[in-house]
């Protein structure tokens, strides 16, 4: 099962071939229900459809670019599978299809428990499709919100991830007259240096005292360009990417950040320089009124996950254009509740001489998507090891596969004993 899935690449927005395929593989397992979902998700369900208590595990399908042939080679600690997604996230993917299936239909059945393993589409390209879609499916109304889930991600087999960090991307567009470069204005590439310099003091003061990263602002730079438009305008664009810590309040960031860029083109205290939203800024904006306790009364920015984001301001010669977009806020379960004690205990009976082991991350995952909504026990498990997400070299053992398989079985059956 795992060398199949990793065989078949499933890019982002390009996943239906493996997703048809792991449902195929579930059915083939003996899972009650499996199929692809009008999402694009592989689902598989072992369990009675109407069951009362419902276990979701939730992993990804999709991968960043990037051809690694698939092969095992042997290692000094065993035979490793080396492939694009064979950590991030089919190795943990492929977990939670085993495991399941060695779990079974009578044992599910019996305990009146439904296990629903989800192979997600869209977790790397940031829009987190497929989460969604499961996280809208299990509201509470359409169906009963899950008393537990467990998110497909590396951890290594003996750890469990508790929480990962936000995110937020910044898009700042800066435009004005072309000029002759001997003249006396400044080119509008400034701009995007004053906006990552003005970004980089932010950070600086927001970070002073915090000394963990889960707890600090993480920015990188993710784009620079220049251009000039048939119009005769200069523009220069830069693109940030923030992982976002716990508290972090992302209405009054970009309230600030435009009070910036107003200042930056010279705007006029009290204008009112929103503008260019699209349709789903303008829905995001009239759910969430904005703030209007800063300088400005009319600089409200309502940041909110799935809705882009966009704010002008004009001056005399420049003018800026901010975009937020990708909004998801930080998320941290704890270690006292049911489905960790199941892991501790799973790992006592597989590996006794093992200890549970707990990570806080520092990227983003499909948790910060369905933790707020559910509000249930929630972990991340998987093995591999996660520095190699994304890498040239990606690859897994295939013992600490097999192992994180047993683990999980057993922390499954455990699970349905107390929850």
């Amino acid at each position: 099962m795992l060398r199949g899935l990793v065989a078949i690449p499933s890019l982002s927005h390009h996943e239906q071939e493996a997703s048809t395929w792991l449902a195929q593989q579930m059915l083939d397992a003996g899972y009650d229900r499996a199929f692809v979902d009008a999402a694009g998700n592989a689902v598989g369900e072992m369990g009675p459809a109407d069951a009362a208590r419902t276990v979701i595990l939730l992993g990804h399908i999709d991968t960043v670019p990037g051809n690694i042939p698939v092969r095992i080679e042997p290692a000094p600690g065993g035979d490793v599978l080396y492939g694009r997604g064979s950590v991030d996230a089919k190795g943990p993917l492929a977990t939670f299809a085993a495991s399941v299936a060695r779990v079974g239909s009578a044992w599910a059945h019996e305990n009146k428990v439904r296990l629903v393993v989800v192979g997600a589409v869209e977790e790397e390209a940031a829009s987190s499709k497929g989460a969604r879609f499961i996280r809208d499916r299990f509201d509470g109304v359409q169906e009963p919100q899950p008393v537990a889930c467990i998110i497909g991600e590396p951890s290594h087999w003996t750890r469990v991830t508790l929480g990962y960090k936000g995110r937020l991307l910044v898009e700042m567009e800066a435009s004005q007259p072309m000029a002759h470069t001997a003249g006396p204005d400044a080119g509008v590439a400034t701009v995007a240096v004053d906006f990552w310099n003005w970004l980089s003091d932010y950070v600086a003061q927001f970070n002073a005292g915090r000394e963990k990263a889960f707890d600090q602002l993480l920015p990188s730079l993710r784009r620079l360009a220049t251009f000039s438009d048939d119009a005769m305008h200069d523009h220069a664009v830069a693109g940030a990417g923030i992982r976002l810590p716990l508290d972090f309040d992302a209405d009054r960031f970009a309230a600030e950040m435009y009070a910036w860029a107003a200042e930056r083109t010279g705007q006029a205290e009290g204008e009112n320089g929103k503008e260019g939203e699209g349709e789903a800024a303008e829905a995001a904006n009239a759910q969430h009124p904005p703030i209007s306790n800063l300088q400005s009364p009319n600089l409200p920015i309502s940041i909110v996950p799935e809705f882009p984001t966009e704010a002008t301001t004009r001056g005399p010669l420049t003018t800026i254009t901010l975009r937020f977009s990708s909004y998801e806020p930080a998320w941290r379960g704890d270690r006292s509740n049911p489905l960790v004690r199941s892991f501790l205990a799973a790992l006592k009976e597989v590996a006794p001489t093992e200890k549970l082991g707990f990570v806080l991350k520092t990227g983003t995952s499909d948790m910060n998507v369905v933790g707020p909504a559910w509000g249930c026990p929630i972990v991340a498990y998987g093995p591999g090891d996660s520095s190699l997400d994304h890498t040239p070299h990606e690859h897994v053992p295939l013992d600490d596969y097999w192992r994180a398989v047993l683990v999980l079985e057993a922390a499954l059956r455990t699970l349905a004993q107390s929850i």
